[in-house]
C-alpha cells in the first residue's frame, strides 16, 4: 500500500524532508493535498487528518504520514519511522538514536531560519516585523549560521566510517535533510552562504553528492519538486542577506 503524505500543496516546508526520503528510496507515495478534490483528496483530505474530533492522536500540524491505519506526525518522528523501512537508517539502535538526534538538531536549526523573517509573531506579515527581522538575521548570519555549519562539519569529520556521510558508511535520511538545509540556505542567504562556503567544504561535497544521486537528481528536475518561494520557511529577502 502506498504511503500518504499530508502537507501543504504549494510549499516545500517541513514536508520536503519527508518527500526527499520517499523519493530517494523510490517509495510508492501520494502527496495528498496536491491531488484533485474530486477524487476525495486535496486540501480537505489533509485538513481532515488533523481533525481531533474524528482522528484519534491527531497531529497538531502537517506534515503527517499515513501508513495503512497508522498516522504519524512531526518531521523527525516520521523520518525515524521511515528510516529502517526505507533503508535510510542504521540497523543498530545506537546509530538510529544518533541519527534522530542529528535530525532534531536540524529541526532546531530550521526553526531559527524561520525566525529570521518572522521573529516576533506567526500572526504578523513579514512587512510588519521587518526591522526586527533585519536584526535577527544579522545575528543569525554572524553567529548562529557558522555555529550550525561548524557543528555538522565536525559530525562528518567524526564519523569513523569516513564515507562522506553523517552516520555510518551509507547515506541516511539525515544526509538528505542536511542537503535540504543547505539548499534552502543557499536560496535564502546566497551572499552569506557564498562567503562562508569555503570554510566548510565537506558540507558542499555532501550537498553535491546527494544532488547527484539518480533518484534525487530526477526528483529535482521534476514537477514534483516545488520551487523555493517567499511562502515557505526558506525565504529570500535581500535586505536580510546583508
Amino acid at each position: 500500500m502506498a504511503y500518504a503524505l499530508y502537507y501543504w500543496p504549494t510549499i516545500q516546508g517541513r514536508g520536503e524532508f519527508i518527500r526527499l526520503a520517499l523519493e530517494e528510496a523510490g517509495a510508492d507515495y501520494r502527496d495528498i493535498a496536491r491531488l484533485p478534490e474530486r477524487q476525495g483528496q486535496g486540501m480537505s483530505a489533509m485538513l481532515a487528518c488533523l481533525d481531533g474530533d474524528s482522528t484519534p492522536h491527531a497531529a497538531y500540524a502537517p506534515p503527517v504520514l499515513r501508513d495503512g491505519e497508522r498516522l504519524i506526525g512531526q518531521t523527525p518522528n516520521i523520518l525515524y519511522y521511515l528510516g529502517r523501512r526505507l533503508g535510510l537508517a542504521p540497523r543498530a539502535e545506537e546509530g538510529r538514536l544518533w541519527l534522530n538526534q542529528l535530525q532534531l538538531t536540524m529541526a532546531d536549526w530550521l526553526t531559527e531560519v524561520h525566525d529570521t523573517h518572522h521573529p516576533l509573531s506567526m500572526n504578523q506579515y513579514y512587512a510588519e516585523q521587518k526591522q526586527a527581522a533585519m536584526l535577527r538575521s544579522a545575528d543569525f548570519r554572524a553567529t548562529r549560521l557558522p555555529k550550525f555549519l561548524g557543528y555538522f562539519t565536525q559530525v562528518l569529520a567524526n564519523n569513523p566510517r569516513r564515507g562522506g556521510w553523517l552516520v555510518g558508511a551509507k547515506l541516511t535520511y539525515g544526509d538528505l535533510s542536511l542537503f535540504q538545509m543547505l539548499a534552502g540556505l543557499r536560496y535564502a542567504f546566497p551572499q552569506a552562504m557564498a562567503r562562508l562556503a569555503p570554510a566548510y567544504p565537506a558540507l558542499s561535497d555532501l550537498h553535491d553528492a546527494v544532488a547527484a544521486r539518480p533518484n534525487i537528481a530526477r526528483y529535482l528536475r521534476s514537477q514534483r519538486r516545488i520551487a523555493f518561494s517567499e511562502e515557505g520557511i526558506f525565504r529570500h529577502y535581500p535586505e536580510l542577506d546583508g
